[in-house]
């Protein structure tokens, strides 16, 4: 059922959300490859059964772990050997818990856990700033009782560039690359031709732009994706999403998604080497119509904007261009000015409105934010307000601007 839906995918016959909302069956581990299985989530786990034992490649998100583990035992009851995190992001390493629980009932040995080093360095970060990451996944994904978690199971055996484990009849070669992390693996097992992904292929506009997180790669992960079509696989299993068959599907899916990186730098980096400013670059950068095309890279999730303004982050630092916004006022003491000059935040409010109206969404949004902040208690203004950032979170195309727009209107 997975690799059909997945052929239904790849002609852009049905979308990624169709895996969370019923059209396949959650909590299942299907076999796509003889001893190799995938529980396709939200973040998706890869098994392997070796003659030694299982290997786990992702261990899946805080509330799929005990359906997970259900579903692989199932499937296989063999003892899980090792676990790889692809990365350190919550969605992908909470999976590790029932294993050690069994393990400890059992008195047998815990799962080896293995990541990049900087996988330690993210779950400190993460400690240090438990109620922003909070706050800003609560608002990413409309969920405002989602909880941060407190407490990671760290990795056992670190790697800095390569890492080779061998485990029975099989190796599975792990490489480090920077992308939508610093701290990235993807890995290649040579006997089953069978690749590895992680979150550098997710069955969307590659995640290297998201506001409100810290700094992506976008030339390392086209990179990356690069090292990774010249190994012709036969069979690619990404972090999100479905699994890709065929040589030829792979490597033209790697190339296409490092292509798109590859030209939003370099649009991005000839503008700025012409002395342009974000704001203007963040209106002239565009992929090309032939990979915004592509089933497998729909900006539903990150956009191609907010790439951009993180390979400005990135080459260029925070300051913007504009010597106004350098030091700038406090924004309620301009927004007082401005309201003021407008004939007051009523004013201000009404033109929002209009702009909404005339189609200027981005308009709308930046005078009803001055409107609000000159006057946050006005109800007219309130009401434009929710009015305004309501109509653009149902007409946002990405994840990311959806669920700041409703954390706006819902105040």
């Amino acid at each position: 059922m997975l690799m059909r839906y997945a052929e239904r995918m790849w002609h852009g016959e049905a979308r990624m959300e169709g895996l969370f909302n019923g059209d396949v069956p959650a909590g299942v581990a299907f076999e796509i490859a003889s001893g190799v299985a995938v529980l396709p989530a939200f973040a998706n786990v890869t098994v392997f059964r070796t003659s030694e034992g299982l290997v786990l490649f992702d261990t899946g998100a805080p509330n799929t772990a005990r359906r997970n583990h259900e579903a692989i035992r199932k499937w296989s009851p063999d003892p899980v050997r090792y676990a790889v995190y692809s990365h350190g992001h919550i969605d992908h390493v909470f999976g590790v818990g029932p294993f050690d629980e069994e393990a400890d009932r059992n008195n047998g040995e815990r799962p080896v856990v293995i990541a990049h080093e900087a996988v330690k360095a993210r779950f400190e970060r993460y400690a240090l700033t438990k109620d922003y990451n909070q706050a800003v996944n609560a608002r990413q994904f409309a969920h405002p009782k989602f909880r941060w978690p407190e407490n990671f199971r760290y990795p056992d055996l670190t790697y800095r560039d390569d890492y080779r484990l061998r485990v029975g009849e099989l190796t599975f070669e792990l490489r480090h690359a920077r992308g939508e992390t610093d701290d990235h693996t993807w890995a290649y097992v040579p006997e089953r031709n069978i690749l590895l992904a992680g979150d550098l292929f997710i069955w969307n506009s590659p995640n290297c732009g998201n506001p409100q997180k810290v700094q992506r790669y976008p030339a390392d992960w086209a990179a990356a994706l690069r090292t990774m079509a010249e190994l012709d696989a036969a069979l690619l299993i990404p972090g999100h999403g479905v699994p890709i068959a065929g040589s030829d599907r792979v490597r033209t899916a790697l190339t296409d998604v490092a292509e798109y990186l590859e030209s939003l730098v370099s649009q991005t980096l000839e503008l700025m080497n012409a002395g342009r400013r974000l704001d203007e670059i963040i209106h002239a950068v565009h992929v090309p119509e032939r990979l915004a095309a592509k089933p497998y890279l729909r900006a539903a999730y990150d956009e191609p904007e907010f790439i951009v303004r993180n390979i400005w982050r990135l080459y260029g630092g925070w300051w913007d261009g504009d010597p106004a916004a350098l030091k700038p006022p406090r924004a309620d003491r301009l927004a007082a000015v401005l309201a003021e000059l407008a004939g007051g935040p009523r004013p201000l409010a009404d033109r929002a409105r209009r702009a909404l109206d005339e189609a200027e969404p981005r308009v709308a949004a930046r005078l009803i934010e001055l409107a609000h902040q000159a006057a946050p208690e006005d109800e007219d203004v309130k009401d434009a307000y929710r009015q305004i950032f309501t109509a653009l979170s149902e007409s946002a195309t990405s994840l990311m601007a959806r669920g700041i727009y409703l954390a706006a209107a819902n105040g």
